[in-house]
């Protein structure tokens, strides 16, 4: 495993959310994910609109959201491996939402690639603490499938101050676990325990 767990990674992205929080109201209506600005032309929202948040509640929930991610997983790949995954988690999430989910108009949040972190990290924690990481492994499966039966868990709604895009964190976690299979089938991972 890794000897540093690359926070600098987590405090880009979080300074990125920031920098587009302190841009209020004009920040998210220029970045967020929306789909009739994306039919024009406007495909930097493809991106830009998972670091964009509806509030300040909303931001600070993912940025908590993040560090917990990163305190569980982050360690377990290098840098670069943490950007093929964050890749993926990102073109996965817009993908899903683009051709999966049409009738999805807008979508702000990092939530749906905090999942896909979640999922990767544990992925190739495994091999290190096996039985906490397929514990973090299951929990976050069985909330996606919860998610998918049921709609939002109880209070994410209310604790972020706006409805939760589900299918963001399907689709973002089937990046995240496309992301760790490739570095793993690539060997840019030491396949040996």
């Amino acid at each position: 495993m890794k000897g540093s767990s690359n926070w600098y990674i987590a405090g880009v992205m979080g300074l990125i959310c920031l920098l587009i929080a302190a841009m209020t109201d004009g920040g998210m209506a220029a970045l967020k994910y929306d789909r009739l600005k994306i039919e024009e032309g406007e495909y930097w929202r493809l991106l830009t609109g998972h670091f964009t948040h509806l509030s300040v509640a909303h931001l600070n929930l993912n940025l908590f959201g993040l560090f917990l991610v990163w305190l569980l997983v982050g360690r377990y790949y290098s840098s670069l491996q943490w950007l093929v995954v964050i890749l993926f988690c990102l073109i996965t999430a817009s993908a899903g939402l683009w051709f999966i989910d049409p009738n999805i108009l807008w979508y702000v949040g990092l939530s749906g690639i905090l999942h896909g972190f979640l999922l990767a990290g544990a992925m190739q924690g495994c091999r290190v603490l096996p039985i906490e990481n397929a514990i973090i492994f299951a929990i976050v499966t069985g909330k996606l499938v919860y998610e998918q039966v049921a709609g939002p868990v109880p209070g994410a709604e209310s604790g972020s101050g706006g409805s939760v895009v589900v299918n963001a964190h399907l689709f973002g976690s089937v990046g995240g676990i496309l992301g760790a299979t490739i570095l793993w089938r690539s060997g840019m991972i030491n396949r040996s325990i």
